[in-house]
């Protein structure tokens, strides 16, 4: 086990502010401001995967790992103005390793991926930081990211800090890790193979406790609740009008949303269901959330005797199936295969009755990229239970003020005229035009010209459930 014995000193200028404050607070001054820190740090040579040196500001962090690990330490660095994050990486490192680096850390949206680094959210480029810190100079076996997670919400600092840390685990990422950082509230999260408190100089090996864990509530919600997603979708942003919607919680805050509808082809039988969207929030990608969201769902279709299924282009998500007991594979990953050549295909929707309507043509979006099919195969929820997630009637998410002024407009005075309403109201016409396109898309408006009242709740108060 190497010692780090470091001596750092810099001359003090004596000025006439300088020599009052030393008269004010009784400091003597020297010709120099002199530091000494001895401290033991594991050997490059041992066996170890992360690693951690904490400490509150000033207490040298920084200066030891200099010191110790030289150019293997990150500082992040500049990334050029316009260029997208996929340009920003070394253009030596093939787009499979870029992407595969940026999904592990965490960071799994490929819409993201296109924007320049300076209009990304502070949790994103700490993400973007990660990976290429993980990139840059690859031929190391070790790197060390100075000022990890000083400048995300602490929040995500912890989800980071478990993302990374299963990646390296797991062999995802084959280089060691040294987080140098002044939190130590990321430490249960990282889960360090050893830690050097600069507080105290003494190193402390092993976990110290276990990662604290994370509970979801799921429950049913409206489709409305998709404008919190929808563009961090991989895909566009169309949802489904019949689709049964889910979405998981963290406490009281929305982190990832799953859509459902049936499943329409020559072989379905009833009751099948197939995986329409699902996402997870930036902030929260890279611990498998929506890998659990999904099998919670088909379990409530198992569980109401149905088949559920899913295609997915993810690499993430087609990686976890493949190995999953709980996924059966209907079709290995591959390309589809156009049905002739402008890119279309014939959809035969079923009748209630079960005969096919006629067919109508639609754009063949997953003909260009790589798609494996999954049909679950897990354990299926309780039928009472799976009857009440299926039956649920969520409310609608997220109404604004002047949506719920015109709803509540149209509850007082049914059958009154856009302007009519306009000038009870004090807005344009246009505004009335447009809230209202708004409502009757969320069947409000019909609901309330029955009689009933819209109450613009957030979300349907499921009985609560651990994925």
């Amino acid at each position: 086990m190497p010692t780090v014995d470091v001596v750092v000193d810099c001359p003090v200028s004596r000025t006439f502010r300088v020599e009052q404050m030393a008269g004010m607070f009784d400091v003597a001054l020297e010709a120099k401001s002199r530091a000494a820190f001895s401290v033991e740090l594991p050997g490059l040579d041992e066996q170890w995967q992360i690693g951690a040196i904490v400490g509150p500001s000033g207490s040298g962090k920084s200066t030891i790992a200099r010191a110790h690990f030289g150019r293997r330490l990150y500082t992040p660095g500049r990334w050029r103005k316009g260029e997208s994050i996929l340009d920003g990486f070394d253009p030596r490192l093939s787009i499979k390793t870029v992407v595969q680096t940026l999904t592990a850390v965490g960071f799994s949206s490929p819409p993201s991926w296109v924007k320049p680094y300076q209009v990304l959210s502070n949790g994103e480029r700490f993400r973007c930081d990660l990976a290429r810190a993980l990139l840059d100079n690859s031929d190391d076996d070790v790197v060390a990211y100075d000022e990890f997670t000083s400048v995300v919400d602490r929040t995500v600092a912890k989800i980071g800090s478990a993302a990374v840390a299963k990646a390296i685990r797991k062999r995802r990422i084959t280089r060691r890790f040294v987080a140098v950082t002044c939190h130590y509230d990321v430490l249960d999260w990282l889960q360090p193979d050893w830690t050097l408190d600069m507080a105290s100089c003494r190193l402390a090996r092993g976990c110290l406790r276990r990662r604290p864990p994370i509970e979801l509530t799921v429950a049913p919600v409206h489709r409305s609740a998709w404008v919190l997603f929808r563009r961090h979708h991989y895909l566009n942003g169309n949802l489904l009008g019949h689709a049964k919607c889910f979405a998981a919680f963290w406490g009281e805050r929305p982190v990832a949303f799953s859509a459902w509808v049936r499943r329409n082809t020559r072989k379905c039988v009833r009751g099948d269901m197939r995986e329409h969207r699902t996402v997870v929030l930036p902030d929260f990608q890279g611990l498998g959330i929506g890998n659990r969201l999904s099998e919670f769902c088909a379990s409530i279709w198992a569980g109401l005797g149905g088949r559920a299924f899913g295609t997915t282009s993810h690499p993430a998500m087609i990686g976890y199936r493949l190995a999953s007991p709980r996924w059966r594979c209907v079709r290995r990953p591959s390309m589809v295969s156009r049905t002739g050549g402008s890119g279309m295909y014939l959809s035969s929707a079923r009748r209630h009755d079960g005969t096919l309507r006629p067919g109508v043509m639609k754009n063949f979006s997953s003909c260009r990229r790589l798609t494996a099919g999954f049909q679950y195969s897990g354990p299926a929820m309780d039928r009472p239970q799976a009857e009440n997630y299926a039956a649920a009637h969520p409310r609608v998410f997220a109404l604004s003020e002047s949506e719920q002024a015109i709803l509540a407009a149209v509850n007082r005075w049914p059958g009154a005229t856009a302007s009519l309403l306009a000038r009870l109201l004090g807005v344009s016409t246009s505004a009335i035009r447009s809230g209202t396109a708004r409502l009757l898309a969320l069947d409000l408006i019909a609901r309330a010209g029955r009689g009933g009242q819209a109450d613009p709740l957030a979300f349907y108060p499921a009985e609560a459930a651990k994925p």
